[in-house]
């Protein structure tokens, strides 16, 4: 009699850890289906981004290409920073300092160099973060681009000592960003 009794409670138990045992596996192979879906949707989105930036890129590199490539008889002779007539970067660990000497309004070549027109009234100086780089130099004006197409970068002068590793890492960013767009690039002192 007591192994009557004993049968059916064991059929009953091994009924209850099946159906355990099942519920388990649908409950996993769900979560590991959402896993799945979720991965995909981050793919999906990392594709889009990537998409987007490349059309971004592909807009800054056609606003680039309308400045003329650059003339290297024009810069040859320039070993001064201070008569780089094009846009000029100096580097520093945290921003970049961009200065740019804007174009004479005036065709004219009477007082030229004179008190009347001086050519430090028509230098500017901005800082900009590393990575607005490419949208500082979209922006300029084309009379800010008398060489063509090209940009002299150095380390700043200014910079501390310590921070050497990282005004490199930020010269050979810029450097990258500018040959992205197809700038080219004089990096100073190297000359």
């Amino acid at each position: 009699m007591v192994s009557q009794r004993i049968q059916p409670n064991l059929s009953a138990l091994a009924c209850a850890t099946l159906a355990l045992l099942f519920a388990v596996c649908i409950v996993g192979c769900h979560k590991e289906e959402q896993a799945v879906v979720g991965v995909a949707q981050n793919a999906v989105d990392a594709e889009h981004k990537a998409q987007v930036a490349a059309s971004k890129r592909d807009q800054q590199r056609a606003q680039i290409a309308l400045i003329p490539l650059p003339t290297k008889s024009l810069y040859l002779d320039v070993h001064e920073p201070g008569a780089w007539a094009n846009p000029f970067l100096s580097v520093d660990a945290g921003w970049i300092n961009l200065r740019i000497t804007m174009a004479d309004a005036n065709p004219s070549t009477i007082g030229q160099g004179s008190m009347m027109r001086i050519e430090a009234a028509r230098r500017q100086e901005i800082q900009v973060h590393p990575a607005d780089l490419t949208d500082a130099l979209i922006a300029l004006p084309a009379g800010a681009w008398r060489y063509g197409r090209v940009v002299a970068v150095a380390e700043s002068p200014l910079a501390n000592k310590k921070d050497q590793p990282r005004i490199r890492r930020n010269v050979e960013l810029a450097i990258q960003q500018l040959n992205d767009l197809g700038i080219v690039v004089e990096e100073w002192p190297a000359r």
